[in-house]
């Protein structure tokens, strides 16, 4: 299965793919975590990826497609996987077509600012999870359960970037929605739910490509 994970930040594209690759057995791949791992090297492009994100703006179109590329090269792909945060521009999705079916996650805006202010991430380089202090926290507070990292709230998740990444993703990615929609390859899920809804809805159209 090659699927695709579209909706704006602070949906929950993240969670729904996390406990979905462990239920498929294939990897979930999100970019943001990639570029977010980037940003702690000291080169160039590591530098130039922090300074984007901070500001929430995107990575440009050619820097992620070749990080995407490298990454579905490895064996673990080999099954299929799950990108989360891929293809975000018209750009991207034109130059890969290596999919099956593309799932959208839509939620009403105050949910997904809740989420979002809600959310900490662990600073662990190698895990990344991602809880939120309300619908999903961790055992021990500010620590991670997987791995006993620290757990903090990114700055890209303060209300203002929150504000500049949601006017970023009306502008850039929702218009693929449009594209993917002709090619019979787009199924909307209702992500104002429970996380169990969520992934029930989600399987019910997954497992027709297993």
């Amino acid at each position: 299965m090659k699927i695709v994970f579209l909706g704006s930040p602070g949906v929950g594209k993240g969670t729904y793919a996390d406990i979905l690759s462990r239920y498929y057995k294939i990897p979930h791949i999100s970019t943001g975590n990639i570029f977010r791992a980037m940003k702690h090297d000291n080169s160039e492009l590591g530098k130039k990826v922090k300074a984007l994100i901070e500001a929430g703006q995107f990575v440009d179109d050619k820097t992620t497609l070749k990080v995407i590329d490298d990454r579905l090269s490895n064996p673990d792909c080999k099954n299929g996987y799950i990108l989360d945060g891929f293809p975000r521009t018209l750009y991207q999705a034109k130059h890969f077509i290596n999919i099956d079916t593309v799932l959208n996650f839509d939620a009403n805006e105050k949910r997904i600012i809740e989420r979002l202010s809600g959310r900490r991430t662990c600073l662990n380089k190698s895990c990344q999870a991602i809880y939120h202090i309300k619908n999903n926290p961790p055992k021990i507070k500010d620590t991670c359960d997987r791995c006993g990292g620290s757990l903090v709230q990114r700055k890209d998740e303060r209300p203002e970037i929150i504000k500049e990444r949601l006017r970023i993703y009306e502008e850039k990615t929702k218009p693929l929605i449009t594209f993917y929609k002709p090619k019979n390859k787009l199924h909307e899920i209702n992500a104002n739910g429970k996380i169990p809804e969520i992934i029930e809805e989600c399987k019910k159209v997954l497992d027709l490509f297993k």
